[in-house]
This record gives structure tokens, C-alpha cells and sequence, in this order.
């Protein structure tokens, strides 16, 4: 658990702060001070230090602990970027609606959770029967039992001696939480909420499972009351307003085609990749994976190969945004997609069904080593 300090000048004494003035020689050599009175007005002001001047912070405002039937938490704008602390507490729920540094759960039972952006590492420990929904860099849990994770974490999520662990992707929304994503340094396309890693496997059994696909969050963790501080937010757990694409993750897919769909930096990319996968949604297509990643000319030839020619150029303006759409005629129909919908901007789509796998292959595996999965 993290510690918080205040730094405390340190305060001279009146008399040591008087002999502490400039000094210089009266016509007869005697020394004199420069400032004749304390209250005299050619009195140098005292120093400010940066310490003086920043804002005091109270370890209470960054903590819950020992909390029981409760609906607790903070709203936007509260921790901004600080770390955060929750302990031993006991059927609550709780809503950290703001971006944080980093977030530790200990001890507690029973509790709804939703945790806003975290930046750094989220870390449960020794915590049961927890229903919760977080977005973060880093997802840790260690002594665990009985968790429901609706997570979207930029790297591998890892449990250690933890049970009965579902996992699904998130879906969440408020107003500021885009914000906070960027805040927080997350991209909403990079989610491995799946891909988990169990430090302590137990032959014959198994730890952790993935939540039924049409699992949704207000089943798991509800709104807030209308009594609590938290009812003035406009959350919604739709999955349609989500901040985070819906994706199809580890489960098996439904079909044998994939396309490979690319964005190349621009001032619409999010929105356009958005586009995309309400278009291919219509038509019946489903969402495996996305990733946002920036590449070198060497990984442009490398991942794009005989159709890397003029891509060099579009990567150095930035990180590219990809996405894995799944079923059959997919590759198909999300070229007539290109050229209807998003003609005039640089995209890279798979040319045909057979080299179409070899494509997703190519560029999430690149993905995936950038990133160290």
C-alpha cells in the first residue's frame, strides 16, 4: 500500500532569522543589519519553495477502508491522477469514476466494483466474491476467489493462487471516460482481457474461465442508487455506448474467414475504426480483436509485405489502428466497405479470403511482440 508525505519547511527561530540578514559596516566599523526592524519595510520577503506553494495532500481523500453496506466512492475530477487504496470492505458498492496512478484492493468481500482508468497496475489481493469493472495498464490478483472481471488491460492480465476467476470484456460508459483513457495513457483498442496468465497452475484443475458471451455488466454490478452521490453521472453499461469495442477475445470463432482492416494515422482514426465495426455489426460480422500500435518502415515490409509499397509514409504520421473481423464473406464485404464508405482515407484491407488469415497472422503477432504479450 502506497504512502503519501507532505514535506514541512523547516522554520528558523525570529532571533536566528535576525542574525541571518545580510549584514554590512556603519562609517565606524561596526556591523549593522541591513533591515534596521523586524517590521521594517526594506525587509527581504521569505523564500518560497515549490513545496510551500503545492497543495496539501490528505492520504483519507485517497482511501476507502473498512467500509460495510455502502455505496462509496469518487466522482470525476477527485483523484486526478493520484493513486488509490481500498480495503476491507464488505458489500459495497463502489464507483472510482476518475483516471488514478495506481489502484490496490485488499481484504475485501462482497463488494461491487468499477474503477475508472488506472494508469499503472491494478492489484487485487485476498479479496472474495467480487464483481468488478476495470480498465488499466497492468491487471494483478493474488489470493483471490470468486471474481467476475469485466477488464480491458493493455497487457497480459495475470492471477496468482486465485480461484474461480470469470473474465469478460468490458462495457462501460460515462461522460469523462474517454478523457480519462487518455489521461491514463490506454488506448480503447488495446484489450487483452482474454489472454490471461495463471502464475499458479493446479494440474487437472482450472483457475479462471471466460463469463457467458452475452454476459452484460448490469447483471453484475448495478447502476448506482438514487440516494448515493454517483446518481448525477450518466453511466451506462450498453454495450452499444461502450468506450471500449465490444471483442470476441480467446473464444472460439464462428467461422474460418477473417479480414484484416487498417487505419493509418489521422485526425478521424478512432472514429473511423468506430464506424467500421458498426458497419460490419450490421451485416453480421463479429469483432475478434483490435490493437493500435505504431510501426517502423522495417515492420511495415515485414507485416504488409508485397503490398507494404507507399504504407512507409502513413505509419510515420503516427500509431495505426487494426481490427480482426470474423464470418463468412467478411473479406468481401469489408472492401465494398472501404471503397463506399471510407473512400479517401488510407486504409489497408485483406485482398482476398486465402491470404486473409495470413494477414490477421502477420500483424497481431507484430502487435503482440511490440507490446511484450
Amino acid at each position: 500500500m502506497g504512502c503519501f508525505f507532505s514535506k514541512k519547511s523547516r522554520r528558523k527561530s525570529p532571533d536566528k532569522e535576525l542574525s541571518l540578514t545580510a549584514a554590512g559596516k556603519d562609517a565606524t566599523g561596526n556591523n549593522v543589519s541591513e533591515s534596521t526592524s523586524p517590521s521594517g519595510t526594506d525587509q527581504a520577503a521569505p523564500k518560497q519553495y515549490s513545496w510551500d506553494k503545492r497543495e496539501k495532500v490528505d492520504p483519507k481523500d485517497f482511501m476507502l477502508t473498512g467500509i460495510k453496506d455502502a455505496t462509496v466512492g469518487r466522482l470525476p475530477g477527485k483523484l486526478n491522477g493520484q493513486q488509490f487504496v481500498i480495503q476491507e470492505c464488505e458489500n459495497c458498492n463502489i464507483f472510482v469514476l476518475d483516471h488514478s496512478a495506481t489502484v490496490t484492493i485488499d481484504d475485501c468481500v462482497n463488494c461491487r466494483i468499477v474503477l475508472g482508468p488506472v494508469k499503472g497496475s491494478v492489484f487485487f489481493r485476498d479479496c472474495k466474491d467480487i464483481k468488478c469493472v476495470v480498465a488499466c495498464q497492468q491487471f494483478r490478483t493474488r489470493d483471490c476467489k470468486k471474481m467476475d472481471v469485466f477488464l480491458c488491460c493493455a497487457t497480459q492480465p495475470i492471477i496468482e493462487s486465485s480461484t474461480s476467476m470469470k473474465f469478460g470484456c468490458f462495457q462501460y460508459y460515462y461522460p469523462e471516460l474517454a478523457f480519462h483513457f487518455k489521461d491514463a495513457g490506454l488506448s480503447i483498442f488495446n484489450n487483452n482481457w482474454s489472454n490471461i496468465h495463471d502464475f499458479t497452475p493446479v494440474s487437472g484443475e482450472t483457475n479462471w474461465s471466460l463469463l457467458p458471451e452475452d454476459a452484460v455488466v448490469l447483471e453484475y454490478v448495478p447502476l448506482p442508487d438514487s440516494e448515493s452521490e454517483f446518481k448525477s453521472v450518466r453511466i451506462s453499461t450498453d454495450v452499444n455506448r461502450s468506450i471500449v469495442p465490444l471483442t470476441k477475445g480467446g473464444r472460439r470463432k464462428e467461422s474460418e474467414e477473417s479480414c484484416l482492416f487498417v487505419f493509418f494515422a489521422g485526425d478521424y482514426t478512432t472514429a473511423n475504426a468506430r464506424k467500421l465495426i458498426d458497419e460490419a455489426a450490421a451485416k453480421g460480422f463479429i469483432l475478434i480483436q483490435t490493437k493500435e500500435v505504431s510501426m517502423r518502415p522495417e515492420d511495415v515490409n515485414r507485416v504488409f509485405q508485397n503490398n507494404a509499397e507507399g504504407l512507409v509514409e502513413w505509419t510515420a504520421k503516427g500509431p495505426v489502428v487494426a481490427l480482426e473481423l470474423n464470418g463468412d464473406g467478411v473479406v468481401e464485404a469489408c472492401r465494398n466497405i472501404a471503397s463506399e464508405v471510407f473512400n479517401g482515407t488510407k486504409v489497408f484491407v485483406s485482398e482476398n479470403k486465402n491470404s486473409a488469415s495470413r494477414d490477421v497472422d502477420n500483424f497481431f503477432n507484430f502487435a503482440d511482440m511490440q507490446m511484450g504479450l
